[in-house]
């Protein structure tokens, strides 16, 4: 607290306003009181009021556990069912999808084996040719061509 020599002159007219009304306010209450005086306590600082700590019972703790059990079992039940939205393919439409592979490897196999044997006229003309071949050279008195 400051000394009330550093004080101001205005500071100290107030400090003088604020003791006349709280003389003012004693004499309403002695007047209410009819002149009892009550003693005035004074604001102090106790301890802080202690918290009512609040105790369930245990039948009650078992009762909120298998809630908070059921509760949870609920919330992971949802989240699976939202797991399983996957798309699946029906029975028709797989058989669809392998008749189509299936006709499209036909054709690829198709292209690829073209039929490389000679036609039998083809296979005669070879053989005369070969047969004339080995007719000159056993003419000329060979073994081998």
């Amino acid at each position: 607290m400051t000394n009330i020599t550093n004080l101001t002159t205005t500071q100290l007219n107030q400090i003088i306003a604020i003791k006349e009304q709280i003389e003012v306010l004693q004499s309403q209450i002695e007047s209410i009181a009819d002149g009892h005086e009550f003693p005035v306590p004074f604001a102090e600082e106790g301890p802080a009021p202690v918290k009512r700590k609040y105790h369930m019972s245990a039948a009650h703790r078992r009762k909120l556990i298998k809630a908070l059990a059921r509760a949870r079992k609920i919330r992971w039940a949802k989240a699976k069912a939202a797991k399983k939205g996957k798309r699946r393919l029906s029975a028709a439409g797989r058989a669809a999808i392998a008749a189509g592979a299936m006709a499209r490897w036909v054709k690829v196999k198709a292209a690829k084996k073209k039929d490389r044997r000679s036609s039998p006229a083809v296979r005669a003309k070879l053989a005369a040719a070969a047969r004339a071949r080995w007719a000159r050279v056993r003419a000329e008195g060979k073994s081998r061509l």
